[in-house]
């Protein structure tokens, strides 16, 4: 399982990779296709129960 310091490890390789500005706008994204997913579910199972 993955436990503390490997997350932290995660962290700081993506902070290297994408830097402190690209963070926000990647959790944005992230934050806006997950909204998008659980749209998207909701409405095809709204149309199955019709």
């Amino acid at each position: 399982m993955i436990g503390g310091p490997q997350i932290i490890l995660i962290i700081i390789v993506v902070l290297l990779l994408f830097g402190g500005r690209k963070i926000p706008e990647l959790m944005r994204g992230l934050g806006s296709g997950i909204k998008e997913f659980k749209k998207a579910t909701k409405d095809d199972d709204d149309d199955n129960k019709e």
